[in-house]
């Protein structure tokens, strides 16, 4: 096309360019050659300076009307090419609103927690406090409190997870390995604060918690629950202790029909001692005799370390583990299970 083309023709022409151009950097291309510095409009324009003066305004001013219908033209096919841009952006991120919505999943409790809350309210019914203290015990709670000798292996570094800490004495602090420091503490309070009376109220509590053995596999973890339970006055036998902890297995286990057996044993803390044994009288496990607590008399030593005076005060201490009844509870072979955080598997018990 030349100077005298018709620039109605010229108009068309960049309409039908921009129209083709299905991209931006498409677009700009055919801009450029119209409104470029070597575009067809540009051309137009640097030609007038050869026309006479009358010609030239009359000329410029149907050129200035093609170059700003070209312009509208552009900004229509740019705004064209982005409104399709945005569409097909939204096409990709579309959501199907209707599609049920995905809710967040509910939680529950940990099976051993049920366990425990379950453990605590049974106790709770027959009068037993819930005691709670420091996982990180001294030698003396731990271990001379309750009647271990010095060289007794549960000492080892093979058994007992040590800290890098001394108490005031200047002896390695470690992870507790029972529960049974917290019978100490509390026995210790309640003495003090019932010092000069007449008589004292008897002491009933149970401390369920966390503790820590160098131990692992099928039926242990380096890290397990125990619950000890502590009953003292000044006429506890033997016998309330197999009442007691009678009536808590049939509670617990929601049957009557289980028999309880208690084992001679020995444990430094008690003395008789005894292992408590149960037996279903029917399911899976009917006839099978399982391991589930010891026990015994509290050690005339032991009564001493409370601040107690063992020819007044006696009584009966026991200590399970919340894991073996939450295996037994549920069926589970395996306490690895309970603490690899598999929520396929913990889902099973919300």
């Amino acid at each position: 096309m030349n100077d005298l083309a018709p620039l109605a023709e010229l108009v068309d022409s960049a309409r039908a360019e921009f129209a083709a151009a299905d991209t931006p950097a498409a677009l700009e291309n055919a801009k450029a050659r119209y409104l470029g510095k070597a575009g067809r409009i540009t051309e137009l324009l640097k030609a007038l300076g050869a026309l006479p003066i009358e010609e030239k305004k009359s000329r410029g001013a149907q050129i200035n009307v093609a170059k700003q219908q070209i312009e509208t033209l552009l900004n229509a096919r740019r705004e064209a090419l982005a409104q399709a841009e945005l569409q097909a952006q939204l096409r990709a991120e579309a959501l199907d609103v209707t599609l049920p919505g995905r809710q967040r999943g509910t939680g529950g409790l940990h099976p051993v927690s049920r366990t425990i809350e379950r453990i605590e309210a049974i106790f709770g019914s027959m009068g037993f406090d819930v005691a709670d203290g420091p996982e990180i015990e001294t030698d003396w709670f731990n271990f001379t409190a309750l009647n271990s000798p010095e060289n007794h292996p549960a000492r080892s570094m093979q058994d007992t997870f040590y800290v890098d800490l001394k108490d005031a004495e200047g002896r390695w602090l470690n992870l507790r390995t029972h529960t049974s420091p917290m019978q100490v503490r509390y026995a210790r309070a309640h003495a003090k604060k019932h010092a000069g009376a007449a008589t004292m109220p008897e002491i009933r509590v149970i401390a369920p918690g966390r503790t820590y053995r160098v131990d692992s596999d099928a039926t242990h973890s380096p890290m397990f629950h125990q619950c000890e339970g502590l009953w003292i006055g000044e006429d506890v036998s033997f016998k309330d202790l197999k009442v007691v902890f009678t009536d808590f297995c049939r509670a617990f286990f929601e049957t009557d029909e289980l028999e309880l057996r208690f084992r001679p044993s020995f444990f430094p803390f008690t003395e008789p001692s005894a292992e408590i044994d149960i037996a279903f009288a029917s399911g899976p496990l009917k006839g099978k005799w399982l391991e589930v607590a010891g026990s015994g008399q509290v050690h005339p030593n032991v009564v001493r370390n409370f601040g107690l005076d063992p020819e007044r005060h006696i009584g009966f201490a026991f200590g399970m583990g919340p894991d073996r009844l939450t295996m037994l509870r549920y069926g589970v072979n395996d306490l690895r299970l309970f603490f690899e955080g598999d929520l396929r598997f913990l889902s099973q018990f919300k």
